[in-house]
């Protein structure tokens, strides 16, 4: 369970909920362990354990601010082309984490789900996160949603390829096609798309995350590598949220027009 919170700590996430515009859904490519060891003359395993715990600290305050979904790159298919012994620690790194961080899950009301190529993954990884994925099903707070062994150009390819096989099937009208149509035929079809898209390690590109549905996603890029990131880094992501115009395509007078009429 998360330790108590300070007195200033317990300030700022009353201030965030207070200005009524925390996101539904947070998705955050975490980048930067490797680097985070070179920086310290570790092995790249130390910036890998290192940031597990950060996941741990990050899941707690999403679910403590009321985000509804959390979306975490946790292993991309290009992943697999690392060095072997790297990938391997990886796996095992994920298989412990999954084992010891059930109940915590289950303690916080958090649901466990995942999206990616799952038979691509170790079988006792694949059998662990079934299980803990049946485990807290009937959980209800948040979702937190493991993207494994993912690609945005893999799950689109995929989605097109559901999309086929629905219409040769005579279970889908192919003129009845559009974006929110497409969507259903997609691994995260239950899952909002991503109100705020979170990057650390100050690098400039998605990397082939979530390709289709960022497509109006808000975007912050920090330095801090994700060994370091922490719950303040996470609560300056959200201010720099709430400070923004969410427009999608319209211009500002309307929105404003429209949050108006939502108010009265």
């Amino acid at each position: 369970m998360a330790k108590s919170k300070s007195y200033n700590e317990n300030n700022v996430v009353d201030e965030l909920k207070k200005n009524g515009n925390i996101p539904t859904h947070i998705a955050i490519i975490m980048d930067g362990n490797g680097r985070w060891a070179k920086q310290r003359g570790l092995p790249r395993v130390a910036g890998h354990k290192r940031g597990v715990d950060t996941v741990k600290v990050i899941v707690e305050a999403c679910a403590e601010l009321g985000v509804k979904y959390l979306t975490l790159y946790t292993f991309s298919t290009e992943n697999w082309n690392r060095p072997k012994d790297e990938v391997s620690t990886l796996m095992k790194l994920l298989l412990k984490s999954l084992k010891d961080r059930v109940d915590e899950l289950c303690e916080n009301d958090i649901r466990l789900t995942t999206i990616g190529d799952i038979n691509a993954l170790p079988e006792l990884v694949q059998k662990q996160l079934l299980a803990d994925i049946e485990r807290t099903k009937n959980n209800k707070k948040m979702v937190l949603n493991l993207a494994l062994s993912y690609s945005g150009r893999w799950e689109i390819i995929k989605g097109i390829k559901k999309l086929c096989e629905a219409v040769k099937n005579n279970k889908f009208n192919f003129e009845d096609l559009d974006e929110k149509s497409f969507s259903q035929f997609l691994d995260s079809s239950s899952i909002p798309d991503p109100d705020l898209v979170i990057r650390t390690s100050g690098e400039f590109r998605v990397s082939n995350f979530l390709l289709w549905q960022i497509a109006y996603s808000e975007f912050y890029i920090t330095d801090v590598f994700w060994p370091d990131f922490n719950r303040n880094h996470l609560y300056e992501a959200i201010r720099a949220f709430q400070k923004r115009e969410r427009r999608f395509g319209k211009v500002s007078e309307q929105v404003k027009k429209e949050k108006k009429q939502r108010q009265n």
